[in-house]
């Protein structure tokens, strides 16, 4: 009978811990860089993922503030191994003159015996959707408003708005969203291998292989030149003010937010 009662009492005490324990969550970490930057400068953005917004304004400057996140959520012990995770992908700054700036992401290089016997001449690995080694990033960029501006981006989502240079973005797989500040005119080429494009402004647009859409409009010389590319997504080119980028306030979630995790372990 005395084991018996202690049995059930440690039971309880058991269940008790367990009802106790902290509920898993997600971290993030925020960090914000300024750059003196002269006006009518290129600003490349090189390797980046996850959802991008650039936006143009009237500080002779650059701010890059970079969000990383867990895409899954873990016990709030794990916070230290979830901050190594942090660490390994970078984003860095690099002015290769006083109207040049390049924003690239570095990711950590995978070895293996093969790797490790053949050269190799890439830095940057292909990331996978929507985040690496489950860490998503989220980038907002301000720039001078008549800076030329360069974006290679792999996957995830792109909003440009109040850029008045030319523009020139490629993207992988994903959707991109392009404002167009007055005055005009532009000469736009937009092209998607999978996907649709909509345009406010008038133009000529035909399908590719049944599946892709190409979108020209020829302005009037001179133009500013707006060139884009998607592999896998949508193109939305909008001449009107821009409502506000992916997340309209703070603390609300990008469109495809990440979920509870099946399994609970870092990847």
């Amino acid at each position: 009978m005395t084991h018996r009662l202690a049995a059930v009492v440690f039971g309880f005490s058991v269940l008790g811990c367990a009802q106790e324990k902290a509920p898993k969550q997600s971290f993030e970490v925020t960090e914000t860089e300024r750059v003196s930057f002269l006006a009518g400068g290129t600003v490349e953005v090189n390797n980046s993922y996850g959802y991008l917004t650039v936006e143009g304004w009237d500080e002779p400057e650059v701010e890059v503030t970079v969000a990383k996140s867990t895409d899954r959520f873990y016990e709030p012990e794990r916070r230290e191994q979830a901050g190594q995770r942090f660490d390994e992908i970078r984003v860095s700054t690099e002015p290769r003159s006083g109207k040049e700036l390049a924003i690239s992401t570095i990711l950590p290089v995978r070895t293996n015996l093969i790797s490790s016997i053949l050269p190799s001449r890439r830095i940057i690995v292909t990331m996978p959707k929507h985040s690496h080694r489950g860490v998503t990033l989220e980038y907002t960029v301000h720039v001078p408003r008549d800076s030329r501006l360069l974006v290679h981006h792999d996957y995830g989502y792109i909003w440009v708005s109040d850029v008045t240079g030319d523009i020139e973005v490629d993207g992988h797989t994903g959707d991109m969203i392009v404002m167009l500040p007055d005055p005009g005119p532009y000469a736009i080429d937009a092209r998607t291998r999978i996907g649709s494009i909509s345009a406010d402004l008038a133009g000529k647009g035909n399908k590719q292989f049944l599946v892709g859409t190409h979108f020209v409009h020829a302005g009037p010389a001179p133009s500013r030149r707006v060139y884009l590319r998607m592999g896998r997504g949508n193109i939305t080119i909008k001449d009107s003010p821009p409502s506000g980028p992916f997340r309209s306030t703070p603390g609300t979630a990008p469109p495809i937010a990440p979920t509870t995790p099946a399994d609970g372990h870092l990847q």
